[in-house]
């Protein structure tokens, strides 16, 4: 689980850099862009996450899975674009079901320690 907490939590970081080069597209040649890998991953690890719900208590794995689910509709419509553009990013982690699918990931981690 710390694993895919991991994937989520440095994709965030760098779809805020991202967000902030203020580029137009993500197309920059042949290949999958940096930006789609990243989602990519995260969107993966967001569906792992879900898959493993019963390693969470179980009073508190209804609001991941939910949270989850929402947070990975969010990054599959972004993956869906013709183009990954700084600002569609920027109102990605703007999202407040990707914030709170971070938030739950902290609280998580902080309660296992």
């Amino acid at each position: 689980m710390h694993k895919k907490i991991e994937v989520i939590e440095a994709g965030y970081e760098y779809l805020l850099a991202y967000a902030a080069q203020g580029k137009e597209t993500d197309q920059a040649g042949s290949g999958i862009s940096e930006v789609r890998q990243t989602l990519t991953n995260m969107a993966n690890a967001v569906l792992e996450l879900i898959e493993i719900h019963n390693t969470v208590p179980v009073n508190f794995s209804w609001v991941l899975i939910d949270d989850a689910n929402k947070a990975h509709a969010a990054i599959d419509l972004v993956l869906t674009q013709k183009s990954i553009s700084s600002e569609i990013v920027d109102n990605l982690n703007a999202s407040i079901h990707l914030r709170a699918l971070l938030t739950d990931l902290f609280l998580l981690s902080e309660a296992e320690n």
